[in-house]
């Protein structure tokens, strides 16, 4: 069943806060992995409609494991003439030939099962084809790479820091299995800012924390997702936990916005979070997921919390990205729920109908 595109108002939306930066795109080439996930796909809306609005006479060549999967998923890219889709591992791709302006690498195999059960892969995944992009960059002409890097580089939050900047130098225990994910972007900053000092282009690194909107995975590890999938299934949301944990959410128009903006005007080899710096507990998100969704629906925790046992977090400090991107929250949680649902009700509905 072909998915729907975006909606309009989030396509205007990503235009209009970056209007200006496209001049520099016009005639240009862009070379985008993982453009056929959920990053990938607001990117190439995104790309598609500034293209079209400002007439650009842009292209992009988008890698992908199966064309002609994505071709059945969304035919309204696939059949653009400024989208070209080429098959290949991010590892192991063929180069394409040609002059690429811009590299976008966002291909990242972001499973926590694949990070909890095969670590060895998920590091040979991430630095793997990091590698292979900056062989690429190395011989395409490319001015500026933007690398979508993770929150998961300052390993796990205190729970004293309510927001983490990027000049916090934690890390990830690189003696436990689980830190596969966050060590293989770590890794990845460092070869490319190192690989760009060498070769001479600019390296942007947006370190992407949690997000919400059309195309977010509902059967994943991510737990809006999860929420919505329950409520839009009738009930009840299930928490698998004690619902205390911090976390925060940006709308994927509004990640558009800031990767587009970090791609373009970054200086580079600096990093940037990107996320929300409003911290909701995991509880008052699935409450928000409820009420967008609308109706009776419950919300069971798995187990009670305990009294004295300090709280997880997962939230950016966004300062530096307001301060030298004035880049900002537009759209609130609550805006973005009803976006995000209001885009996934049709689908989900027609899939799981009797």
């Amino acid at each position: 069943m072909p998915l729907p595109p975006l909606l309009p108002a989030d396509l205007v939306h990503v235009l209009a806060h970056t209007r200006e930066l496209w001049a520099e795109a016009r005639g240009q080439s862009f070379f985008i992995t993982g453009g056929t996930g959920f990053f990938g796909m607001w990117l190439l809306e995104s790309f598609a409609h500034a293209n079209d609005t400002l007439g650009l006479g842009a292209r992009a060549t988008v890698l992908t494991r199966d064309p002609a999967a994505f071709a059945r998923k969304a035919p309204h890219l696939a059949s653009r003439a400024d989208l070209t889709f080429i098959q290949g591992d991010v590892r192991t791709f063929a180069f394409p030939v040609g002059q690429f302006s811009y590299i976008i690498h966002a291909a990242t195999e972001a499973s926590a099962k694949l990070n909890d059960e095969a670590p060895q892969e998920m590091l040979d995944a991430i630095i793997g084809g990091t590698r292979r992009v900056l062989d690429f960059a190395a011989q395409c002409g490319v001015k500026k790479l933007l690398l979508t890097s993770s929150g998961a580089v300052y390993g796990k939050q205190p729970p004293e820091l309510t927001h983490i900047p990027e000049d916090y130098l934690g890390a990830p225990d690189p003696l436990l299995p689980g830190s596969a994910y966050g060590e293989g972007k770590r890794v990845s900053e460092h070869l490319c800012a190192v690989h760009a000092l060498q070769h001479g282009y600019e390296v942007k690194i947006a370190r992407c924390f949690a997000f919400v909107g059309p195309h977010l995975p509902l059967d994943a590890h991510f737990a809006i997702g999860n929420f919505i999938r329950d409520a839009l299934a009738g009930g009840p949301i299930q928490i698998n936990g004690d619902g205390t944990p911090l976390r925060s959410y940006l709308y994927a128009a509004d990640l558009a916005v800031w990767l587009w903006t970090i791609l373009f005007r970054a200086p580079s080899a600096r990093a940037y979070n990107v996320g929300s710096d409003s911290g909701l507990s995991i509880r008052e998100v699935a409450e928000s997921v409820r009420t967008s969704v609308g109706g009776s629906i419950d919300v069971q925790l798995a187990r009670s919390p305990l009294t004295g046992i300090a709280i997880t977090r997962y939230v950016p400090a966004v300062d530096r990205a307001d301060r030298e991107l004035n880049l900002a929250v537009a759209i609130p949680l609550p805006d973005a729920l009803q976006r995000t649902t209001a885009w996934l009700r049709s689908e989900y509905l027609a899939l799981h109908s009797p």
